[in-house]
């Protein structure tokens, strides 16, 4: 059982580094053909920087390979030991904070590396190490306080019998929710300043849409995002009455009215198409799955690693296997989330122009250094939006470009 289980690991790495390798050969060709959508120097600068992301990517899998065999073959029988509480609900408690903690700090320098040279040296984090840590005891306060009490749960739930996986389930679905609903309310101003949007002019058209669409928003806000990262965006974030419009003052910034309507559109059409609700419904489909297989692993598997089956045991290898899982799920949601984004991109340029949505993919593209052109494998596996170029296209941007 553990060979088979380190093989299908194994494969997922091998997977993941081979898309990767892909990519990067594919990008460096590609970054010698004339420029498309991007400026010469910004098409140049957007190949170098997706090929610097996917070689760390590359090491990022490989070191996850390294923590895998460190876990499955030392890591989980040592922690079971170091752990000497008599208490079995708090032990299983502290057992998978534990687990949590120490592999956030054995993947903590790929962040930082990318945080602190990667992305300042392509010109987009703003980032300081006194904003950088109080993130961090910030989002280890509400890890402790909220992520111990789901933990707690989930451990009860499996101390009930061979059902808990439904429960757990239902549990964590209800979760997602509830942390959908409060995020744009309690969690983001944690970490960053809302202010209702100051132009009136720009409201009152904002608010028009939100009509058209038959969308309730709790408010129009702009975020103080350039404080950390000096790339564009814009959201509809929270569920029910804590709906509310998103601008990223990098986006107010660099777009004019008419392009940042096409874009508000663009998102308005998730809305209108219900994408939101197919996005949740495809997501409850994997947690199903991944609460099945983990709700039925076998006492053998448990025997294999030298670790009792217990909550928390279980809930470390759901921990561990549950990204490769889901791994082989992405093309079947690139491909929903693929064609949701063409409908979503006709509904803004309805909604507005479709030269305002074309003008403000390219300046997004431009901001965002994001380079137009992937391998097909990739973008099989990982793109939830098709290739810019396509979208241009159907938005009636003639491009000359054979290779794309």
């Amino acid at each position: 059982m553990l060979l088979t289980i380190g093989i299908i690991y194994f494969i997922y790495v091998l997977t993941r580094v081979y898309i990767s390798t892909m990519e990067i050969g594919f990008v460096a060709k590609a970054k010698k053909d004339p420029a498309v959508i991007l400026d010469p120097a910004g098409y140049v600068k957007a190949a170098e920087y997706k090929i610097a992301t996917q070689r760390m990517d590359m090491l990022s899998t490989l070191w996850d390979y390294v923590l895998f065999i460190f876990w499955i073959g030392y890591g989980l029988r040592w922690l079971e030991k170091a752990i000497n509480i008599s208490d079995p609900t708090l032990k299983s408690v502290v057992y998978v904070l534990a687990f949590i903690v120490i592999g956030y700090l054995l993947t903590l320098p790929f962040d930082l590396y990318k945080t602190f040279y990667l992305d300042k040296k392509f010109g987009f984090s703003k980032m300081t190490p006194k904003l950088y840590l109080t993130d961090l005891l910030k989002s280890a306060a509400l890890f402790f306080i909220f992520g111990g009490a789901i933990i707690w749960v989930l451990v009860k739930f499996i101390a009930m019998g061979d059902q808990w996986w439904l429960w757990g389930f239902g549990f964590i679905f209800i979760v997602i929710l509830i942390i959908n609903m409060i995020y744009p309310t309690f969690i983001a101003p944690l970490f960053n300043k809302f202010e209702p949007l100051k132009d009136e002019n720009l409201k009152a058209k904002i608010e028009t849409l939100l009509q058209k669409a038959g969308l309730k928003s709790e408010g129009v806000y702009t975020v103080d995002a350039s404080k950390r990262d000096t790339r564009l965006n814009a959201y509809f974030g929270g569920l029910g009455k804590s709906k509310r419009v998103v601008l990223y003052d990098t986006l107010v910034e660099k777009l004019n009215e008419k392009e940042l309507l096409a874009v508000l559109g663009h998102e308005l059409g998730h809305y209108s198409h219900k994408d939101i609700l197919k996005n949740i419904f495809m997501t409850s489909v994997l947690m199903f799955v991944l609460f099945y297989i983990f709700g039925h692993l076998p006492q053998q598997l448990f025997d294999a690693i030298g670790i009792p089956k217990a909550p928390h045991t279980i809930i470390a290898i759901f921990l561990i296997f549950s990204p490769v899982v889901s791994f082989f799920f992405l093309p079947l949601f690139g491909m929903v989330s693929r064609a949701n984004e063409y409908a979503a991109d006709a509904y803004g340029a309805e909604s507005q122009d479709a030269p305002s949505l074309a003008n403000a993919l390219q300046k997004l593209a431009n901001e965002n250094k994001s380079f137009p052109k992937s391998h097909p494998l990739f973008i099989f596996f990982y793109h939830t939006h098709p290739p810019l170029i396509e979208r241009l296209r159907r938005l009636g941007v003639q491009i000359d470009d054979e290779t794309a």
